[in-house]
């Protein structure tokens, strides 16, 4: 029973992946309920109270500032996830299939907006999200464009979150300003040797690899989330 961080901790090294809030898709969530279910045993957790030990949604960012084992992003039915570093080769493997960002986009896998985004982040480091859209040139008309491909490019596993970011020092300390969300690339993130590991692992294999590890954590996943949650 996952009753704080350090739990919550133990579990997802243990687990490899999880949803990050609950689990409507039906595959697996170390914490699976949301923010609105009861849970269903006795248990601090409670979601947007603040609280980094006991909240859920502060979780997100303690993996990402505390830890360098752990990715979470947009990674699973466009909904956010985690993955952990011993899993990420295997998921790379079966959503990148050994190709490069530019390879996937002469391809035509990958949209010109997202291609848009990611060169901004591949030239300039990690990024907060409203600088991205700002150095990239997206209009207001263009928001759902912008939205929709960088969750492509997190779904696709070429950008992952990195941190949060406000755009001044005022909204920082204002108690109800909404931080920008900042990105990085996927191989400034984990570095080379995930990719190198990921080269070494033939698709089919990683698939199979991550397919019995989600009957494990839950038996009766539907075979077609399965395949969903696993290709993204």
């Amino acid at each position: 029973m996952v009753r704080n961080y350090n739990d919550f901790v133990v579990a997802l090294l243990s687990a490899g992946f999880s949803m990050g809030g609950g689990n409507a898709d039906g595959i697996y969530a170390i914490i699976n309920w949301g923010w609105q279910e009861t849970p269903p045993y006795d248990t601090p957790i409670a979601w947007h109270t603040d609280n980094p030990e006991t909240d859920p949604w502060e979780w997100r960012m303690r993996v990402l500032n505390e830890r360098n084992d752990t990715a979470y992003a947009k990674l699973f039915f466009k909904k956010s996830g985690y993955i952990t570093e011993e899993w990420y080769p295997y998921f790379l493997a079966v959503r990148r299939n050994g190709l490069t960002f530019d390879e996937a986009y002469d391809d035509g896998t990958i949209s010109h907006a997202a291609k848009r985004i990611y060169d901004i982040v591949a030239e300039n480091g990690a990024l907060p999200t409203h600088t991205i859209k700002q150095m990239a040139g997206f209009s207001k008309e263009e928001k759902s464009a912008f939205d929709k491909a960088l969750t492509e490019l997190q779904m696709k596993m070429h950008l992952t979150m990195c941190g949060k970011a406000y755009k001044s020092i005022k909204q920082e300390m204002s108690n109800t300003a909404w931080a920008s969300t900042v990105m990085a690339t996927t191989e400034s993130f984990f570095g080379a040797s995930i990719f190198e590991q990921a080269d070494k692992i033939a698709k089919d294999e990683a698939y199979q690899k991550i397919r019995e590890q989600i009957l494990k954590l839950n038996p009766s996943a539907e075979d077609k989330k399965v395949d969903k949650f696993i290709h993204g």
